[in-house]
């Protein structure tokens, strides 16, 4: 079995998962929710990382998750309530992955899930930013001499 396969026989239960983490987590947008509100929010996000795996494009994703970071920035939601719902997901597909498939097929598939669902939260955080910062001037650290390599 690949990863799309997997994705597909598990969804009903992969997202019934991810809405049991979500509420765990009590944020505070999310718990105000209705509960078919959030496995709406939930279904929507597993469904694109299932699309972009199968067709290996970061572009339904990435564009899904700047829109998603303007509405949910515009409702008064924090980066991090928002974050937490991609890093659920994550937990639960990884915890599929290791449940459902060989250990050799482990590091595509581990590969394949966090590319598809990291490139959201990046796309998710730089759009926040953006957001955050539109009304201010802000400054960025040079941290670059921390991350230096040897000779």
């Amino acid at each position: 079995m690949d990863l799309p396969k997997l994705l597909q026989e598990t969804r009903t239960e992969s997202i019934d998962r991810a809405l049991a983490g979500l509420s765990r987590a009590t944020l505070p947008h999310y718990s105000a929710s209705d509960a078919e509100q959030n496995r709406k929010r939930l279904a929507k996000l597993y469904d694109l990382a299932l699309e972009c795996v199968k067709t290996h494009s970061l572009i339904p994703m990435t564009e899904y998750a700047r829109g998603l970071a303007r509405e949910r920035h515009k409702d008064g939601f924090d980066l991090q309530e928002v974050h937490t719902a991609f890093n659920v997901l994550e937990e639960v597909i990884w915890r599929a992955i290791t449940a459902r498939l060989q250990p050799q097929q482990y590091p595509e598939a581990f590969g394949l899930a966090s590319t598809v669902l990291g490139a959201g939260k990046q796309a998710l955080a730089i759009e926040y930013v953006a957001l955050a910062s539109a009304n201010q001037e802000m400054h960025s650290l040079d941290l670059s001499a921390l991350f230096k390599g040897t000779t």
